[in-house]
């Protein structure tokens, strides 16, 4: 789910050197970091939220297939 994350990230960013992704475990669920450079926070969150959406669903949607809970946080 790390390199899923990455690549949306990277292709949605101007600086995509700067796009970090984390993936750890905690309280049985997997929870993946996505950090950005400040400048590019508002294209990965988008207005209203919607690519932060977009994206969590692309996730979630992944991870149902391989039974796991998988959380998304935007940094």
């Amino acid at each position: 789910m790390k390199e899923l994350v990455e690549v949306i990230a990277r292709a949605l960013v101007e600086n995509p050197d700067e796009v970090v992704v984390i993936e750890t475990e905690r309280d049985g669920e997997t929870v993946i970091e996505l950090k950005v450079a400040p400048s590019d926070m508002g294209k990965v969150i988008g207005k209203q939220g919607r690519i932060a959406k977009a994206i969590r669903s692309v996730v979630k949607a992944a991870a149902s297939k391989e039974d796991k809970k998988i959380v998304v946080d935007i940094q």
